[in-house]
């Protein structure tokens, strides 16, 4: 077989194999779980920020707004004083939960003070939640029912209507 003759046929392999790697990269993207609405919130254990741990499914019987932030995201800041505001209003009746990505619990505590939060921190020191809920840009908020579905999944920086349009969603109507 001649130089000539293999080219064509060297170009046609690295095709066929090109062609295979690109499917196996898209396959491993395209069998992520993506949570949507409707789905079952999974479960989770982590650390709260001053001691102790919380498990999602401690919380079920009660909606849950759970808020994935970090403090070097300036939206997650601004979102802070609207998610303390809507937690001191219904604070008895939806469990507002936010969860911190991967800085030390000294990095959250000073942040916290700053910004004047008082709902429960948990601390995802490993991004292990944060990989289980599949978490891109923050904030993102997962707004989960009282039997721990999702009914609403935003990635964009709260304002207190968003949260109250929610919320009217989750809460019995007689408030």
């Amino acid at each position: 077989m001649s130089r000539q003759n293999r080219t064509p046929i060297r170009i046609a392999i690295l095709g066929v194999l090109l062609a295979a790697l690109v499917f196996a990269v898209y396959s491993s993207f395209a069998s992520e779980s993506v949570l949507q609405a409707g789905d079952a919130a999974p479960n989770f254990q982590l650390e709260q920020l001053g001691g102790g741990t919380i498990t999602l499914d401690d919380l079920r019987g009660k909606p849950v707004v759970l808020n994935f932030w970090g403090s070097w995201c300036k939206p997650c800041e601004a979102e802070m004083p609207e998610l303390e505001k809507q937690y001191q209003k219904y604070g008895d009746d939806v469990a507002f939960i936010g969860v911190n990505i991967g800085q030390t619990p000294i990095t959250v505590e000073k942040f916290i003070e700053q910004v004047g939060v008082t709902f429960p921190i948990l601390l995802d020191r490993e991004r292990e939640i944060t990989k289980l809920y599949n978490i891109g840009p923050i904030p993102t908020t997962y707004f989960i029912d009282q039997n721990g579905t999702i009914t609403d999944i935003l990635v964009v920086q709260l304002t207190e209507q968003m949260i109250e349009e929610k919320l009217a969603k989750l809460l019995p109507q007689e408030r």
